[in-house]
């Protein structure tokens, strides 16, 4: 017998209509007021959790409630990443065009695990990461996929370079193995702790990640490189990648990347290149330089929810070597058998993921809305705000630079007259403590060789010299008011 009871569907569309139309126009106001908000949230932890419910609703709530719980309850716990202000860790923003292939995509809901599942959303991803191929600079022969993050990038790249080591860890393990020589891979000193936790994931070992000594402009030393690959050798470990960065966490620092390479192929490991954040500046043509040498790699990740403009999550993953990484992970249950050609791409073979979202609708609409010139004309001033904010800093009595501006990050820090380290460290602290309160500019911190070090990242859309600005006025003056109180 049919259910006859009229409410065991979805919502009525006219109800979806209002909220929806509601909750547009609220997200185009809040990006074009963005700065009016308080950058980092001013919650104390268990805030936001006492302000909800203890269990579940029984019954069905209107739309329009939860939108106005969504800014009563939810916006207060919110640290404003698509402030133009919003200088920590990496700036990120999300565009317009993205946002709105964002919603078609949710609107959708194609899961692409295999193509024929969606054919579009396997065939889009691959057009869309060979265009962003080409603006990047980069030559032919890149297979491309789209992850979360460039965690999950990187362990894929991990992974592949285990299974070309060739001892069939797919199929016995790693464990009770005498046969197998302890696996060892090679980052900088300054390398993303993304690397230390694939090595962690994929058995490899945390005491196998060796961390490469940086040079006094924080780039890894090829010649350290080169001897300690050759001990481990000597050793009896072998060697399976090693791990350049383009735009290190800490510094944005350019790893030597020909080099890197050359010295990879003289033991046979796999490279792969973190360019997570730098990598996109290589649209911009004057900045091409710094993918010099990455064609000779094995791998590479980028991030276009950094700083091109897509909203999370969004990670490219490139390979020269898809037939590696396919094999690492390919595994085809009957359920997912289908009568496809056998040149058809099934995104599932090549990483750990069953389920794929349509993430490469979003990047295509903000490749297409800004074009090769609008993005890299957005990136280049990105750039130059950072060198205007480090002469800022240059030409203030009492501040110093503490690396090199690269690219849109500026490294630096106040250092008071006849102070020792720990003066220096915990004085900053407190200034970058009262900016973030105050809720005008958000930064975060680091430490470079030992030393505390302040740092600025611009990379939202929005950001322009008066951001800019404020963030240095509010430094200056928290740092006459710590001072004041030591």
């Amino acid at each position: 017998m049919p259910i006859a009871d009229s409410s065991a569907g979805d919502l009525p569309p006219e109800a979806f209509r209002t909220a929806a139309h509601a909750a547009v126009d609220w997200i185009a106001e809040y990006l074009e007021q963005s700065a009016h908000y308080p950058v980092r949230s001013r919650v104390q932890p268990g805030d936001i959790r006492a302000m909800l419910p203890a269990h579940p609703p029984a019954q069905g709530e209107p739309l329009d409630a939860m939108l106005q719980d969504f800014h009563a309850t939810i916006l207060p716990g919110i640290t404003h990443w698509n402030h133009p202000a919003f200088f920590a860790y990496f700036a990120n923003s999300a565009s317009y065009p993205g946002i709105l292939g964002e919603l078609l995509t949710a609107g959708l809901n194609a899961n692409g695990m295999l193509w024929i599942t969606s054919p579009a959303v396997t065939e889009l991803e691959q057009v869309t990461l060979d265009w962003l191929r080409q603006l990047m600079g980069l030559g032919d022969g890149w297979f491309g996929q789209i992850t979360d993050t460039a965690s999950v990038s990187t362990f894929y790249a991990l992974a592949a370079a285990r299974e070309r080591a060739g001892y069939d860890v797919r199929t016995k393990g790693m464990t009770a193995r005498p046969e197998l020589p302890r696996l060892r891979v090679y980052c900088s000193e300054h390398a993303h702790s993304s690397i230390d936790k694939a090595v962690i994931a994929l058995g490899i070992g945390h005491e196998n990640l060796v961390k490469i000594p940086a040079d006094d402009q924080f780039r890894m030393r090829a010649d350290a490189l080169a001897a300690a690959i050759a001990d481990d050798v000597a050793a009896g470990f072998k060697p399976i990648a090693v791990v350049p960065c383009i735009g290190t966490t800490s510094t944005t620092s350019v790893d030597p990347v020909v080099e890197a390479v050359r010295i990879a192929r003289e033991y046979g490991c796999w490279v792969h290149v973190d360019a997570a954040y730098g990598g996109v500046a290589a649209i911009v043509p004057e900045l091409r330089y710094l993918l010099d040498g990455v064609d000779g790699a094995d791998s590479l990740v980028v991030n276009p929810h950094k700083w091109l403009f897509t909203p999370m999550d969004c990670s490219v993953f490139y390979t020269r070597d898809p037939h590696t990484v396919k094999q690492a992970f390919a595994l085809l249950p009957e359920y997912l058998v289908t009568s496809t050609p056998d040149e058809t791409i099934n995104l599932m073979d090549y990483g750990i993921q069953l389920g794929r979202r349509f993430r490469a609708l979003k990047l295509w609409m903000v490749l297409r809305a800004f074009g090769r010139e609008g993005l890299a004309e957005r990136i280049r001033r990105h750039c130059e705000l950072a060198r205007e904010f480090a002469g800022m800093v240059h030409f203030e009595g009492g501040w110093e630079l503490t690396a090199p501006v690269t690219l849109s990050l500026v490294c630096f820090r106040l250092v008071p007259p006849g102070a020792d380290e720990d003066t220096i460290a915990r004085v900053n602290a407190a200034i970058m403590e009262r900016v973030n309160a105050r809720g005008h500019a958000y930064l975060s911190h680091t430490k470079v060789a030992g030393r505390y070090t302040l740092r600025l990242a611009i990379g939202n859309i929005r950001t322009d010299r008066s951001h800019v600005d404020v963030a240095w006025r509010e430094l200056r003056g928290a740092a006459a008011a710590v001072q004041r109180a030591e």
